[in-house]
């Protein structure tokens, strides 16, 4: 299911974010935010796209510095847009 796939992502972010030390305070502001709004959004299943927009930018902060995380936002923005957001 797409909902256990989003929470498997949001795990593995979560893990690779508590492993780094070189995020600045506005990303990891961000990915606080963003963590957030697509759990609220998995349990509600009410579409936002606010949600997507916000992984999004996050994406793109990660893509110079952050690959793992990058790659990790990637398939997550993948996988919501699969399921309506």
């Amino acid at each position: 299911m797409n909902q256990d796939k989003v929470k498997r992502l949001l795990e593995e972010l979560r893990t690779e974010l508590s492993n780094t030390d070189s995020l600045d305070a506005d990303t990891r502001r961000l990915a606080e935010k963003v963590d957030n709004d697509i759990d609220d959004l998995v349990e509600s299943s009410q579409p936002n796209s606010r949600e997507l927009d916000d992984a999004i930018a996050l994406e793109a902060r990660f893509a110079a510095s952050h690959p793992v995380a990058e790659r990790i936002m990637r398939e997550l923005i993948a996988t919501l847009s699969r399921i309506g957001v």
